[in-house]
């Protein structure tokens, strides 16, 4: 009776790296990779300024799509506060003496692909406008925890001009999500029931 030699085993162990504490990391990093919260606060300043620049290019077409006289005026302004912003990211690179860069930020891109099919998927009217409350009201959720990390960083850093810069932004990010929190309550959802 013959045998067949059973084929070899793949491997299931992942290769890992050494960090400088000895532990092990299953990521490891690029070459590139941020070494201290200075380097991790500067490439989230690239990262946040690609974002607003892609959002002033967004906003426009929502504002087209909305159909409520309130969300509309409500977007128009978050487009100037927006515009605003980006010179403040730019005070922050000027603050750091560092050059002005964005760096692609796929979470803003993955929302903001979103937010186009929600208009896509939807018909004109109250039902696209309470997706575009919606869509707008994620991205807003994420600059707020954005700009609440880059505080707390630029706190530690001691970077108080930054500081000063981020927060008055994140307190407009803010308001804009309470402003369009207000939108969807005073009967623009309700009024998507039946739409």
């Amino acid at each position: 009776m013959e045998t067949k030699n059973a084929p070899a085993k793949k491997s299931t162990t992942k290769k890992t790296t050494k960090t400088p504490s000895g532990s092990t990391a299953k990521t490891p990093a690029k070459k590139d990779a941020a070494k201290d919260l200075s380097d991790l606060f500067e490439d989230s300043l690239k990262d946040i300024y690609w974002a607003e620049k892609a959002l002033a290019k967004a906003l426009p077409k929502m504002e087209k799509n909305a159909t409520d006289p309130k969300l509309k005026k409500a977007i128009a302004d978050h487009l100037e506060e927006t515009k605003e912003q980006i010179s403040r990211l730019e005070g922050c690179f000027k603050a750091l003496k560092k050059k002005a860069q964005a760096k692609k930020c796929d979470a803003m891109q993955g929302l903001l692909d979103e937010g186009k099919s929600i208009m896509e998927e939807t018909k004109p009217g109250a039902v696209r406008d309470a997706g575009i409350i919606a869509a707008a009201q994620k991205v807003e959720h994420y600059e707020i925890a954005t700009y609440g990390t880059l505080a707390a960083y630029a706190k530690i850093l001691k970077e108080k001009d930054c500081l000063k810069l981020l927060i008055s932004t994140l307190d407009e990010e803010k308001n804009c999500n309470n402003l369009l929190t207000k939108i969807a309550d005073t009967n623009l959802n309700s009024k998507a029931i039946n739409d």
